[in-house]
């Protein structure tokens, strides 16, 4: 026994012996050259050893289990590896499996690929690779599943992926993919699942599409898709998901979808198709989401809506949808989610929707919807979000509301509802939201609504309510935002006031209050909007206001606060507006006034302010909307520091006792659109800046000897002569030409006066959209320009009619173009195709136009004007030197370093937080990626391309869940990262100092 177990030992020594002088085979010579390509911060592959015969051991490799051992799959998933893949992979030729998904390979796939000709698993998804997928691929006929996703590959998809016939999964979404489809996808009989949404795929979608028979899910959301959706798309039989929101879809919404008996979602939204719904929608008996907002449907809601009994999400918001709500839509039990606001229904509210138990978010907003509130609406145990806004609705507020149900958005503004607040709408502690502002609202505000411990947002104004300032109101701990304005209170604002710990916005005007401003108000440290104007207010301004420090705008005006401003007010080092007009305030104006930094609108007169003008002003370099300190007692010479105010749009300094010249510094002021001089005690000659000139003697009138622009050429005298000889001639026609000036700006400042007044006292109104404001002009050009310095023409000859040299960006919704202009000033130019008939101008140009044209931010990209032309809409912008953060993200190799990118994040997030909260209507951007973060060459942040934004001003807001993009299609991954984006931002406003300490 012992000789033989000897002999048995000497032959495995004789035959490890043996094994180890072959070395190590050549697929794991192929691995080794992967291994030496690649990366391994965290040693995952520190087993890989050369020295061994075979890999079959080595992690992430496994081998065949027959007595030929040969490696069938390699699975390096989430390691970390950064590098390249090594064309060694193409080898690996009994390869079935290869995963080398999240982690940071780089550089293009390598073309050898093609020779794994046994591979039925590829997943290179969640990397760094470029370049166009290669051919190659096409050879590898066993292939079932190919995951690209989440990568920076370019290019079209090649033609000969059609060859792939045994490919069952395609997923390519998120990379840089071009170019148009190929038809030869219609030859995939086996694929079931095609995702390749956030791209840049162009063209149609291809009838051949129809082919894939077996297809499931189809998704394409976020391309450049244009043209009709093809009737082919009805041979999708076993389709159970179709994703195709955010193109630039058009034509009508085929009736062949109704043969897609299977679908179980269906999302249109964002794109330009129009028409009528088609009726057979109703034969998608399993459809349980369907999606198509954002689009130009129209005509009536086909009543076979309501055969969809396993629906769950239903929204048509957003388009232009007439007729009455169907009451079939009460058929659709299990209906949980129902948007159909913002098109133009008429008619009532169908008692029967109030039929639907399982309805937990209601939103018929913005239309033309009349009669009254259904009681019904009171019973609902589910519903938890009822938003009827901006409808004609009159009648009373079920007064049961939310004895059932727990209720957390309620939004029933502007409309014509009267009636007193009912009761019980926070009984279940549950509501965060109540807007009830902009209607005939009377008696006071309940006790269960100002008790109502989660009450984040209370926005009541524009009523006739009465009362005094609700003493419980601090109560409610989580109370950010309390709008009053426009109601009939009276009394004190109590001191109690400062134990709002968290309050933010806090709008008290056009209401009867009086009284002293309380100290108390300076411990509302989160304090960012503060207005009581038009009230009835008395006494010094507290200094302890201007320990507020977040304070972004602050409003005082049309009240009687007396005394002097305190010098504390330079301490808000954050404020953007100061309006303190119209009270009886005296003294000088504080030097410190000139430590607000931020400031862009500084607005002062009518009171009784002494003394010069502060030369600390003019460095105050963000001041831009407007300087206005007329109408007081100001005296000295104009400050030439005033002429560094190179942003400023409208400077006031009429109706004091200012004397000396204009400065010529003034030349400088290029953005100036409107001034006024007048009544004053000023001499000289009017600086040379083409807007002097062109202004009307009305701004310079009142003064002792201005000459020049209007009042002729100085030729070194003043142009009202004190020549005995003609002194009375002069004299008498001067007087003439003046009286009859001063009775014109007279009668026309009383009629100013009057419809001023008269749109103080009654509610704010929201941007009327432009579609509303009607034209019979007969021009073909539509255009504004601030300072008339270009013209339509200019622009065609700087960028040598749009020749493609002259691209800096391109965009779903179109082309930007850098201009040079023949006055120095460079300009960004986006093109955007019309697709209407005549000169009316696209959603798009419209919504541009209508947000970036009536709001002003240092973080907010500039509107200079617009023009349509021959079927063109053209938006100019100011120019950003550093393009946009994601092509210095994804472009080049980034060499942003922490601070610039925290500079860049806080600058987004303050052009964020104003369009949400500070500017007056507010604004949904709803479209925010780093895309349309623009830097200038300072890296300081501009939130731009306005497209997809929204008028959403409470009351006149359409709904605050319908954002861009809500629904569909999102890349596994991404929606963590907005939601953490989001909390970013809103960290960066609220804490910036941390990120400093």
């Amino acid at each position: 026994m012992e000789r033989i177990s000897y002999s048995m030992l000497t032959v495995f020594v004789i035959s490890l012996s043996f094994h180890q002088s072959m070395g190590l085979n050549a697929e794991g010579q192929y691995l080794l050259d992967i291994k030496s390509r690649i990366g391994d911060a965290y040693n995952h592959l520190s087993n890989w050893n050369p020295n061994d015969s075979t890999p079959c051991g080595w992690k992430g490799v496994n081998c065949t289990s027959d007595y030929n051992q040969v490696v069938w799959r390699l699975d390096l998933n989430s390691m970390n590896l950064s590098g390249s893949l090594s064309p060694s992979i193409g080898g690996l030729v009994h390869l079935t499996l290869l995963n080398v998904s999240f982690n940071f390979l780089s550089k293009n796939i390598p073309s050898e690929i093609g020779n794994c000709s046994s591979l039925e698993v590829l997943y290179l998804d969640n990397n760094l690779f470029v370049g166009q997928l290669p051919v190659e691929l096409a050879k590898l006929s066993c292939l079932t599943d190919l995951n690209i996703a989440n990568n920076r590959i370019s290019g079209p998809l090649p033609d000969q992926i059609g060859n792939l016939s045994s490919l069952s999964l395609l997923i390519a979404y998120s990379n840089n993919i071009t170019g148009p489809l190929p038809a030869s996808l219609g030859n995939l009989k086996n694929l079931r699942t095609f995702r390749a949404g956030q791209n840049l795929i162009s063209g149609s979608l291809p009838s051949e599409i129809g082919g894939c028979e077996s297809l499931e899910y189809l998704g394409l959301a976020q391309n450049q898709l244009s043209e009709e959706i093809p009737k082919e798309i009805g041979m999708l039989q076993n389709l159970t998901d179709l994703i195709l929101w955010s193109n630039q879809l058009s034509g009508s919404i085929p009736e062949e979808l109704g043969n897609c008996t299977n679908l179980g979602t269906l999302a249109l939204y964002h794109n330009k198709l129009e028409g009528p719904m088609p009726q057979e929608l109703g034969n998608l008996l399993f459809l349980r989401k369907l999606y198509l907002y954002g689009n130009n449907l129209n005509g009536a809601i086909p009543k076979e809506i309501g055969n969809l009994s396993f629906a769950v999400e239903i929204d048509f918001s957003e388009n232009e949808l007439t007729g009455e709500i169907p009451i079939e839509l009460t058929k659709i039990s299990g209906l949980q989610l129902l948007y159909i606001f913002e098109n133009e229904l008429n008619g009532v509210i169908p008692d029967e929707l109030t039929t639907l138990e399982n309805l937990t978010k209601l939103d018929l907003s913005i239309n033309y919807l009349s009669g009254t509130i259904p009681m019904g609406f009171q019973h609902m145990k589910q519903l938890v979000m009822l938003q009827l806004f901006n409808n004609s609705l009159g009648g009373i507020i079920p007064q049961a509301l939310g004895v059932y149900s727990k209720l957390w958005v309620v939004d029933l503004s502007n409309n014509h509802l009267t009636g007193e607040i009912p009761r019980h709408l926070c009984r279940n502690e549950n509501l965060i939201l109540l807007n009830l502002g902009s209607n005939n609202l009377t008696g006071y505000i309940p006790t269960g609504v100002t008790n109502c411990k989660p009450l984040v947002q209370l926005h009541l104004a524009a009523n006739g309510l009465v009362g005094s300032f609700p003493s419980g109101l601090c109560k409610m701990v989580n109370l950010s935002s309390f709008e009053l304005d426009q109601n009939k209170f009276t009394g004190p604002i109590p001191p109690e006031i400062g134990q709002c710990h968290v309050l933010k916005r806090l709008h008290l005007s056009g209401n009867y209050f009086n009284g002293e401003l309380p100290r108390q108000i300076g411990k509302l440290s989160q304090l960012v909007i503060f207005n009581v104007s038009s009230n009835f207010l008395t006494g010094v301004i507290p200094a302890e206001i201007f320990s507020c420090k977040m304070l972004q705008r602050l409003d005082l005006t049309r009240n009687s606060f007396v005394g002097a401003i305190p010098s504390e007010i330079g301490a808000l080092s954050q404020l953007e507006i100061l309006m303190l007009s119209e009270n009886q305030l005296s003294g000088n104006i504080p030097v410190e006034v000139g430590n607000l930094s931020r400031l862009t609108y500084l607005q002062m007169g009518g009171n009784l302010f002494s003394g010069e003008i502060p030369v600390t002003l003019g460095g105050i370099l963000s001041l831009q909307i407007a300087l206005n300190l007329s109408y007081n007692n100001l005296s000295g010479p104009i400050p030439t520091e005033l002429g560094n105010l190179v942003l400023l749009e409208f400077l006031l300094l009429n109706n004091n006792h200012l004397s000396g010249e204009i400065p010529g510094s003034f030349e400088k002021l290029s953005s100036l659109l409107g001034c006024n001089f007048s009544n004053n005690d000023l001499t000289g000659p009017l600086p040379s800046l083409s807007l002097f000139q062109k202004t009307g003697i009305g701004s310079f009138f009142g003064n002792k000897g201005l000459c020049g622009g209007p009042f002729g050429n100085c030729n070194g005298s003043p142009s009202f002569s004190s020549n005995p000889s003609d002194a009375e001639g002069r004299s008498l026609r001067i007087g003439k030409i003046i009286a009859i000036i001063s009775a014109v700006i007279g009668g026309i400042s009383l009629i100013l006066i009057l419809v001023i007044v008269y749109f103080m006292r009654r509610p704010v109104d929201m941007v009327a959209p432009l579609q509303d404001q009607s034209s019979s002009s007969p021009i073909s050009d539509i255009y504004f320009s601030p300072k008339d310095e270009f013209t339509f023409q200019d622009l065609v000859v700087a960028t040598e009619n749009f020749d493609d040299s002259f691209v800096i960006g391109r965009g779903a919704c179109g082309t930007v173009y850098r201009a040079d202009l023949p006055c120095g000033r460079i300009i960004a130019v986006k093109r955007l195709a019309s697709n209407r008939e005549g000169s009316n101008i696209d959603n798009s140009f419209r919504a541009e136009i209508q947000t970036l044209g009536n709001i002003r931010h240092r973080n907010i990209v500039k509107l200079y004007g617009f023009c349509y032309h021959q079927g063109s809409n053209l938006l100019l912008y100011e120019y950003l030197a550093k393009g946009s953060l994601g092509e210095l993200l994804h472009g080049s190799p980034s060499s942003l370093d922490w601070r610039t990118r925290f500079k860049i994040a806080l600058g987004s997030a303050h052009g964020l937080a104003y369009l949400h909260h500070d500017c007056k209507p507010r604004i949904f951007h709803r479209d925010i990626k780093s895309n349309n973060i623009l830097l200038d060459e300072k890296f300081d942040a501009r939130v731009g391309d306005f497209g997809l934004a929204k008028v959403i001003d409470m009351p006149h807001s359409k709904s605050m869940s319908a954002v861009a993009g809500s629904y569909g299609y999102i890349a596994p991954g991404k929606l963590s990262q907005v939601l953490l984006f989001m909390m970013l931002l809103h960290f960066l406003v609220s804490y910036p100092k941390f990120f400093y300490s």
